[in-house]
């Protein structure tokens, strides 16, 4: 799903703001709390699945994505989580926030709650792959041309381009089905370097850009 969330190579955004050493964890109060109730909501709705978290984010539009800010994005992702398992009901938080403004609203009434059916088979997210990895360190190889129609970590901007495998990474939960809870699907994951004037053309500045993508991403390059 190419979203919001997918911004490699994208111009009209603005600098990237440069490291700040002494930035503290939460700049506000509210960011703490942003925090919290998200990894709340990722341990009631979806036994802590990461990948869900991230499709939540992805599917937020731009304003929600962009304009709250880092822990903004955080909290509107927990509750689209949240209205995806029914645990709130849609116009919810819209209504409580207009009665603790003072404001004659009316809020909806509780739904049946509809979580999904999931349990992860291990703790974390590294698994074993029994099949010998489909390609070595050294091999060319191409980013397939490809969109799918749900959640995905291939990045737009490496589709159809060529580069090499420096290292072969644990096997790793597959987010392509993990993030809807259709399965775990682990597979042999790989670092490849792309040259930036592959992936942007030839007046691109020039350097490397080292990606993992997982197995079923890539082909052999002709």
């Amino acid at each position: 799903m190419d979203r919001i969330a997918d911004m490699g190579g994208r111009e009209g955004l603005g600098a990237v703001a440069p490291p700040r050493p002494d930035e503290p964890v939460f700049g506000e109060a509210w960011e703490g709390r942003a925090f919290a109730l998200t990894l709340l909501t990722m341990g009631r709705v979806s036994g802590r699945n990461l990948d869900a978290f991230r499709h939540a984010l992805e599917r937020l539009d731009e304003s929600a994505y962009l304009d709250d800010g880092y822990y903004g994005r955080w909290l509107n992702a927990a509750e689209l989580m949240l209205l995806d398992s029914a645990i709130l009901a849609p116009g919810a938080v819209d209504a409580r926030a207009r009665i603790l403004a003072g404001e004659d609203a009316e809020e909806p009434a509780v739904p049946e709650p509809d979580k999904p059916d999931y349990a992860a088979t291990a703790p974390g997210s590294l698994r074993t792959v029994e099949v010998a990895p489909a390609f070595a360190v050294g091999d060319t190889v191409r980013a397939k041309e490809m969109s799918p129609a749900g959640h995905t970590k291939l990045p737009a901007y490496v589709r159809g381009h060529t580069g090499v495998v420096e290292l072969i990474q644990p096997a790793h939960l597959f987010p392509d089905t993990h993030a809807h809870f259709l399965g775990e699907n682990p597979q042999h994951v790989y670092s490849v370097r792309f040259d930036s004037r592959e992936l942007w053309g030839p007046d691109a500045e020039t350097f490397s850009l080292t990606i993992e993508l997982f197995e079923s991403y890539l082909e052999p390059a002709p």
